[in-house]
């Protein structure tokens, strides 16, 4: 009997890596102002916890996704901003935001 070895589904992985509540806000932001520390960060989400944010952050950075820059000053200073990878998903999150207007208008129209 062949063993057969499944191929990991690609959507999956990509939704791994951008899916959750805040990922892809986070990376919209970023792109939108470059450069930006946690505090702002935090302002600008609103809701998340910074545990949330903290952890988010990391999962972002693990991925690839972000890039962190920790200058040797007291009190720490750390800046994020998108990485070249990163920054390939915009495009993809604009048609995204897109799709999601109208989608939106759609269920109001109702």
């Amino acid at each position: 009997m062949e063993t057969v070895i499944a191929k990991p589904c690609m959507i999956d992985f990509a939704f791994r890596r951008i899916g959750g509540k805040h990922k892809g806000r986070i990376l919209w932001y970023l792109n939108e102002q470059t450069v930006m520390r946690f505090g702002e960060l935090h302002r600008r989400l609103g809701t998340i916890t910074p545990k949330m944010l903290t952890q988010t952050l990391r999962e972002l950075e693990t991925d690839g996704l972000i890039e962190r820059k920790v200058y040797p000053e007291v009190p720490p200073k750390v800046e994020y901003r998108l990485s070249d990878t990163g920054a390939e998903l915009i495009p993809f999150l604009d048609h995204l935001r897109v799709w999601a207007t109208k989608q939106h208008a759609k269920t109001l129209a109702v």
